[in-house]
């Protein structure tokens, strides 16, 4: 059974930002920008089993484990490149300037970072950034609301969590959290998403 989000977006608003995302990925095919997903996500100690199996005669189970966890924030290319960061804290508006920032200090080319409206994402202080960092070259696309399927940086968190980190990762936060950084800094060497063309 999928989760899904509860609401369904604008059907005019969503068709305009799906042709125009359309259009920054077929100009990022053509090496004249780049594109970036952005997403965050908790890894905790809680664990993540979406489904599981055993024989009759076992008893397969994962201790229930409440902790802090650690929150990740990570910017996304279809060729596997990855920029992120983690931190114990909550994920802010001031931790995510501190990271756009950083990255417009770095592009080589126009830069376009895709995001959904989560608040951290559209709050003033995101908004007052705008400007300075259009003229470094880094843009911002906001996907149009309830469209977590238009970002492929969700794929990530659903691989990390799913199949890059292994049970014996949880026993304890210390391995979890070393787990977690070792897993995203091998995203595009180690390990690979296979992501499809984008289509309309």
């Amino acid at each position: 059974m999928r989760k899904r989000v509860k609401g369904k977006p604008d059907a005019a608003l969503y068709q305009v930002r799906r042709e125009a995302l359309e259009l920054l990925e077929e100009q990022s095919r053509q090496g004249r920008l780049d594109l970036l997903y952005g997403d965050e996500s908790q890894v905790s100690p809680e664990g993540y089993v979406p489904y599981g199996w055993q024989f009759e005669d076992e008893e397969v189970c994962i201790a229930s484990a409440k902790g802090k966890g650690l929150h990740c924030f990570a910017l996304l290319s279809r060729d596997n490149r990855i920029v992120y960061a983690t931190r114990e804290e909550s994920i802010t508006s001031d931790f995510i300037v501190e990271q756009l920032d950083r990255l417009s200090l770095e592009v080589v080319k126009p830069t376009v970072v895709v995001l959904d409206n989560a608040r951290v994402h559209t709050a003033a202080k995101v908004v007052a950034r705008l400007e300075g960092w259009q003229r470094r070259g880094l843009f911002l696309f906001y996907l149009p609301a309830y469209s977590p399927h238009l970002n492929i940086a969700e794929r990530l968190w659903k691989e990390l969590k799913a199949r890059w980190l292994e049970p014996q990762d949880y026993l304890t936060t210390d391995n979890l959290f070393y787990a977690t950084k070792r897993a995203l800094a091998a995203v595009g060497k180690n390990l690979f998403i296979s992501f499809s063309d984008y289509r309309m």
